[in-house]
């Protein structure tokens, strides 16, 4: 592959990195380059400006090279600068959720060395470990074969006595990812600040449907509870973190404690949180908000994909629809203001067929094919081109 050739395809990857293409069918297919585009842009930016000098060099870069070259390299350095600045994001969240003085009440204020990334990091960013960190791997939970087992990372020498605990949930839409792939750099970073921290697997979606996968982290949960006391870790101060699939699966594990509908077989089982840290899941899987693109998820990947079900009518209101019926529990205490999001329909109760019965997304109430409600609705039906 000649040098012009190399700076298509990495203007190509760069541009999709920065801006996916709307479509859902495109979409899908660029999420994973553009995700290690997004990953590891310094390394490529480097391997850039390695690239085109020896191309200058050798006298093989020509002009429209040298553009593409110098187009790039401004691509990746921005996603370096969006990654230098999302410590300012997460700032402002924990602000907004635990007030403008949080960092006065912390035991020890974090440094400009905390929101800096070691240098050994850029150097083998898939270098995983740390010589302060035990990892006890492929720990049973339950009986899933891989699906069914979990990662206890904390410090290592003297086994901690009473340390918090983190559990960490992988994303990867409901139907890919593992604990081995996801929040390593994370779960490092705690246990290595006294955190005894717990990496689960999860059962996947189209295999297990949703809500199989909430049931496993359930069932996590109520392991953590029984067990983590052995490894160091405080069963009482239990905080539970994810991203993205993991993040709506973090929302709803902590707006559902203790909820049997969700805990088949250990009904009995304390699955309460102290806190929870959901970043970029989906809050809304019904499509209750009226947003287009909650809707298309839901019409395009989530029906089809990670629940499974039959086709009920599609939701057409007149006024904004209410919060979903999950929505309404009790809300932990966390640490993020993210969790407010999970308001809307964090649950799929506001769509799922019970007792034979579809519900309507908006309202909670029977579809025209049950029995009627007992108070009336403005929601009106047509036909959806999904299955659930």
């Amino acid at each position: 592959m000649g040098f012009l050739s190399r700076r298509v395809l990495t203007a190509a990857l760069t541009a999709n990195a920065i801006r996916t293409l709307p479509d859902p069918k495109i979409a899908a297919a660029s999420f994973l380059p553009g995700w290690f585009v997004g990953e590891l842009a310094p390394q490529l930016l480097a391997a850039t400006a390695a690239d085109t000098a020896i191309a200058v060099a050798r006298g093989r870069a020509g002009r429209t090279g040298l553009v593409l070259a110098g187009a790039t390299a401004a691509g990746l350095g921005y996603l370096v600068w969006q990654g230098y600045r999302s410590h300012r994001t997460l700032d402002a969240a924990l602000e907004e959720g635990l007030g403008a003085d949080y960092v006065e009440r912390l035991d020890a204020p974090p440094s400009p060395g905390d929101y800096a990334t070691p240098w050994r990091s850029l150097a083998r960013p898939f270098h995983w470990s740390r010589p302060d960190v035990e990892v006890l791997k492929d720990i049973r939970y339950f009986d899933a074969g891989r699906r069914g087992l979990l990662d206890v990372s904390r410090p290592k020498g003297a086994v901690p006595r009473g340390a918090p605990v983190l559990l960490q949930v992988h994303g990867g839409g409901w139907v890919l990812g593992s604990k081995d792939q996801q929040g390593v750099p994370l779960s490092l970073h705690m246990a290595a600040r006294g955190w005894v921290v717990v990496s689960i697997n999860y059962r996947l979606a189209p295999r297990d449907a949703f809500p199989a996968q909430i049931v496993d982290v359930k069932r996590a949960i109520a392991w953590v509870r029984e067990h983590i006391a052995d490894y160091g870790g405080d069963p009482s101060y239990v905080v539970i973190t994810g991203g993205s699939a993991g993040g709506q699966l973090c929302a709803l594990a902590a707006l559902t404690p203790s909820d049997p509908e969700y805990q088949p077989g250990f009904e009995d089982a304390d699955t309460s949180l102290a806190a929870a840290v959901p970043h970029y899941g989906v809050y809304d899987m019904a499509g209750v908000t009226g947003l287009a693109s909650a809707a298309r998820m839901r019409d395009t990947f989530l029906a089809p994909e990670s629940c499974r079900r039959r086709t009920p009518p599609t939701p057409s209101c007149s006024r904004k629809p209410p919060p979903s019926p999950g929505s309404r529990r009790r809300r932990p205490t966390s640490s993020s203001s993210t969790v407010r999001a999970t308001r809307w329909s964090t649950s799929t109760r506001g769509v799922s067929s019970s007792a034979g019965c579809a519900r309507c997304p908006a309202t909670g109430s029977c579809t025209p094919s049950c029995p009627a409600p007992s108070t009336p609705s403005t929601c009106s039906t047509r036909s959806a081109p999904y299955r659930w």
